[in-house]
């Protein structure tokens, strides 16, 4: 049984499809249970050439062709109309898929009888998206984060698309894909969220090829694609609060993007002019009422003055919200149980460094007279609601990956008072960065790990990174720790932009050398006993009870160096646990710790080494200064003149006793 159909429209693709491919056809479901149906829609390059290829190399792919019809729509049509999965999910030609992607989303969807379902997005060119927090089993139109992913990439069950007879529209005709995945999710009886697991990867091209299509583009029809699109929701539900929420992603986008900074900012006006008149009749003709109500503070703003067709004033309120910033404040970092904590606010700020605020007057909520003054025809906008559409959300970025996760936990957006009759709204709470389960449940892959937060208060919104105090380069205020089982190398730092990440299994940063600053004295086997590992305590890392890691310790320099096992063992102050019979020479030893990433790169010892007839006697850390015993003892050994010393030292007890 075929399971899934993967259904991807290609033009001039050329290399492209290389590069994508081979995320599709090595899936970890088994290739008699899938197909990979390219559509060209009459490739003029070696498109075609090379999709014949894979085909004759990969029984589970088919390849169709057709004239040029200018649009992904008729090539994603004419591929449904072949697809003999029971889901088909669509891909484009330069993206690609995780590897686990359709036996994970099938498993979803099979087991919750889902008619769609959404799988993690991940990406090099959009911001991290809130529906992605949680995978849910099922839902329906009704939940409110549907309508903020409406790209077509995604899983549809077959019998599904052709029992309501969905299709893209053919030919030259932008927003395809919302007006595709609004009538499916408007007919879905159960839609699922796979959230835990990074199904599809939208990859930027380095020709800037798959840019072209998002581009707003008046000569397509778009106002009146835009238009088609709110009729349908509208013919599809009744008037109120659903068809509100529901319109609300299409006027807030699609609509006030043409009153929004940079559009409006950074478009000649002969230009932006012509678009702004045309959203203005689309929002007066097409959008009810409750649609507007909706809309945050400086989104109610900008659609007013859209409504009354105020070119001017809205280019002057969109050079001020350019302006504003969130600042972020990070607090009390620290590990616990293997946990990377903070205390975090995020506070909004106009231009000029003062915080953005809501000054009250005659009961009523005022948006910042500051923010406004100089607004051409605006003396001030009362704040129905100062909390619509607020949120704040930490997410943590796999570097490496382009991977978004979200920490446990919510941030809650508060108006906190500043005297005067003046508030500004905040978000506060805690980062919790547990490496083990932060990946959808999974432990995080090795690499660099920033950490950033998106927020939206009162219409402005921000992608904010969580910088720290530090220098650029420096390991952060909790230092390093020893975490999950095996135990892995977890090291917060400062990058050069002041952006708190963390590091694992020292991908980028080294554990510092300075870890053991005491000595640990340990004495060699008496006959007949077995002799103990020598331990140093390693203060400047944390490591809870339980964490283990082995390491390799060498031990001197040059040609008599030698490499012992060693490992580091968690506890109140974690060691460094090293094996007591060493075969090196006697006297004092640098230690050179090496990790399971292998040799750190001009590292300095992190202990020194006492060997004494074949035994690690001492290990001392770099801040330990010997005794004048210690270092006439290690001394007197290094010349082999141990047991004379012992006797002599002997005698000389007994005499004195």
């Amino acid at each position: 049984m075929i399971k899934v159909s993967v259904v991807v429209a290609v033009y001039n693709t050329g290399r492209y499809v290389e590069e994508c491919a081979p995320s599709l056809l090595r899936q970890s479901l088994s290739a008699d249970e899938y197909e990979v149906i390219y559509v060209d829609d009459g490739s003029t390059d070696d498109t075609l050439e090379r999709l014949e290829k894979l085909a004759a190399e990969h029984a589970h792919v088919r390849v169709f062709t057709q004239p040029n019809s200018g649009w992904p729509g008729k090539p994603r049509n004419t591929g449904m109309s072949h697809a003999r999965g029971e889901y088909i999910q669509f891909v484009d030609h330069d993206d690609l898929l995780g590897h686990e992607s359709l036996e994970r989303l099938y498993e979803h969807a099979s087991r919750n009888r889902s008619d769609v379902v959404i799988g993690k997005m991940s990406s090099t060119m959009v911001r991290p998206r809130r529906i992605f927090r949680h995978t849910i089993d099922a839902t329906t139109v009704e939940h409110d984060e549907l309508m903020q992913t409406m790209s077509p990439h995604k899983m549809f069950r077959r019998a599904f698309v052709e029992e309501h007879g969905l299709r893209f529209p053919e030919g030259p005709w932008i927003l395809e894909d919302l007006l595709f995945v609004s009538a499916a999710y408007l007919a879905a009886e159960r839609i699922s969220i796979l959230g835990d697991y990074p199904c599809y990867y939208w990859m930027k091209r380095d020709d800037g090829g798959n840019n072209t299509r998002h581009r707003f583009d008046l000569r397509h029809g778009f106002f009146d694609n835009v238009r088609t699109i709110v009729r349908q929701i509208k013919d599809g539900t009744e008037p109120g609060d659903l068809q509100d929420r529901l319109l609300y992603r299409l006027y807030h986008v699609e609509i006030l993007s043409r009153t929004r900074e940079p559009e409006i900012l950074g478009v000649p006006e002969e230009e932006q002019r012509p678009r702004f008149d045309e959203a203005r009749r689309v929002a007066i003709e097409e959008f009810p009422p409750g649609v507007r109500d909706r809309l945050p503070a400086v989104s109610g703003l900008r659609a007013a003055l859209l409504e009354r067709g105020d070119f001017a004033a809205a280019r002057e309120l969109a050079a001020r919200v350019k302006e504003i910033t969130v600042r972020p404040e990070v607090g009390g970092l620290r590990w616990d149980g293997g946990v990377l904590t903070a205390d975090v606010r995020l506070a909004a700020y106009r231009g000029d460094g003062e915080p953005l605020v809501l000054v009250e007057r005659d009961g009523r909520h005022l948006l910042d007279l500051a923010l406004i003054d100089g607004v051409p025809g605006v003396a001030e906008w009362e704040v129905r609601d100062p909390f619509a559409y607020a949120y704040a959300d930490l997410v943590v970025k796999d570097r490496d990956r382009e991977d978004w996760w979200y920490p446990e936990g919510d941030l809650d957006v508060r108006l906190e008072p500043l005297g005067g009759g003046r508030s500004q709204l905040v978000a506060t709470g805690r980062l919790r960065l547990d490496p083990a389960t932060l990946a959808g449940g999974r432990p995080l892959e090795r690499g660099v790990h920033d950490v950033w937060a998106y927020v939206q208060m009162l219409g402005v919104d921000r992608h904010v990174r969580m910088t720290v105090d530090g220098e650029a380069g420096t390991t952060a205020v909790a230092g390093p720790a020893l975490v999950g089982t095996p135990g892995r190398i977890a090291i917060p730092y400062v990058t050069g932009s002041g952006q708190l990440a963390l590091d694992l299994e020292e991908r980028q940063r080294r554990l510092p050398d300075d870890l053991g600053a005491a000595v640990n004295t340990h004495r060699s086997a008496r006959r007949g006993r077995p002799a103990e590992p020598a331990e140093l305590p390693l203060t400047g890392l944390v490591a809870a009870d339980g964490a283990r890691l082995p390491v390799k310790v060498r031990i001197g320099e040059g040609k008599q160096a030698v490499t012992v096992a060693a490992e580091i063992v968690g506890g109140e102050i974690p060691v460094l646990r090293v094996p007591s019979r060493v075969k090196a020479p006697a006297g004092r030893h640098p230690v050179t710790l090496r990790t399971p990433a292998g040799e750190r790169p001009k590292a300095g010892p992190v202990a020194v080494a006492v060997i004494h007839d074949g035994h690690l006697t001492r290990l001392e850390g770099p801040a330990h200064e010997p005794s004048p015993t210690e270092r006439l003892t290690d001394a007197v050994t290094a010349n082999g003149q141990v047991r004379r010393v012992r006797r002599v030292l002997g005698r000389a007890t007994r005499r004195s006793g």
